[in-house]
């Protein structure tokens, strides 16, 4: 499975992008502003290409249990990022949800220049199937682009 990650859109402190698996479009994704020097939770992870796995400890995979039931199974991280630990994809309406995470949405809107997410949730129960396949198949890679042409 292919999946990647295309930056679309900056806001004041916010990145807007599009998730892609096999060259389908999934849902939008909202990260933390693009920096060229990390501030801890207020940056966008870099470019590259890395893998996903699944991360089956921590506080917040035991509340996606208690959410999500039989369905959520881990985490999804994103894996091996230089001086980023424990990214993972998640819900989360704004930025000061991310911590550095990509947040999953279906729709968005633009409020005092910064981008926010609607129907998180919902993205979530829908795009988590498929990013659990990606991450359990041979190739687990994830490539992150920045592509801010439109």
């Amino acid at each position: 499975m292919r999946t990647k990650i295309v930056r679309v859109a900056q806001g004041k402190e916010s990145t807007l992008s599009h998730l892609y698996i096999d060259g389908i479009f999934q849902c939008f994704l909202l990260e933390d502003k693009i920096r060229q020097v990390k501030i801890k939770n207020k940056t966008a992870i870099p470019e590259g290409k890395f893998h996903l796995r699944i991360n089956t400890c921590g506080g917040m995979n035991r509340n996606y249990v208690q959410q999500y039931g039989p369905m959520h199974v881990g985490m999804i991280e994103i894996d091996d990022l230089p001086t980023f630990d424990a990214v993972y994809i998640h819900i989360g309406n704004t930025i000061e949800h991310t911590s550095g995470c990509p947040l999953v949405g279906l729709s968005y809107i633009k409020k005092d220049g910064d981008y926010q997410f609607l129907q998180s949730r919902d993205a979530y129960k829908q795009v988590y199937p498929k990013l659990l396949a990606a991450a359990k198949s041979k190739d687990n890679q994830i490539e992150i682009q920045n592509n801010f042409q439109f």
